[in-house]
């Protein structure tokens, strides 16, 4: 039998991955979280084969979790399924140990596919990915400017993309506001910027 963990802060989307597993998989276990404290609870307490990760999660570094995760249950294979530009998160998840990155913007036929192909061990890697990945990785940072930037960073920008405020980030990641301003100015200056808007320019340029 197949288990599932799905860890995504959205029910709907969390309904709908469950309903095609049930579907496709029979018999078929499927856990739900909506944190990465469950998560990890939930872990401890079953065995799952397979983790379907978002890259945003409130209050929880995802990136952390996928480590978390390998220490936690090292049979588990994690997916990222994101909504975020799979050019600037998954080579930072497949270093992590994530076995793929799937697009939310993906038919759930691909979602179906990369399922099957991290459930046999392999990992999943897009046409657009495995282009990306053939590059160099000097190339590819000098490419691509939000490369320099750490987790957080990456979180805050993307955050900010999104268009919430320092002090929506800040209750959203359970942070300081002066925390939430030091990432920021910290981004802003990796990224040679100064204000959002060139911020919004910079992501319009690099897909982000």
């Amino acid at each position: 039998m197949k288990s599932f963990l799905l860890i995504d802060d959205h029910v709907v989307v969390r309904s709908g991955i469950k309903s095609m597993l049930s579907e496709m998989f029979k018999p078929v276990e499927i856990f739900e979280a909506d944190t990465g404290k469950k998560a990890l609870q939930l872990l401890k307490e079953n065995t799952i084969e397979i983790i379907i990760l978002d890259v945003h999660i409130p209050g929880t570094d995802t990136l952390e979790l996928v480590q978390q995760i390998k220490e936690t249950s090292p049979s588990s294979k994690v997916l990222i399924f994101s909504m975020s530009a799979e050019k600037i998160h998954a080579p930072r998840y497949l270093k992590s140990g994530a076995r793929g990155f799937v697009s939310k913007e993906s038919s759930m036929e691909e979602l179906l596919k990369a399922i099957n192909i991290v459930s046999e061990g392999r990992r999943y890697i897009s046409d657009t990915l495995a282009m990306m990945l053939a590059e160099s990785p000097d190339t590819v940072k000098e490419q691509n400017p939000f490369s320099n930037l750490s987790p957080r960073e990456m979180e805050i920008a993307t955050l900010l993309l999104d268009g919430k405020t320092a002090g929506e980030i800040s209750k959203m990641l359970k942070l300081g506001a002066s925390t939430i301003g030091t990432h920021k100015a910290r981004m802003f200056e990796k990224l040679g910027i100064s204000n959002l808007l060139q911020l919004k320019e910079l992501a319009e340029v690099y897909q982000l």
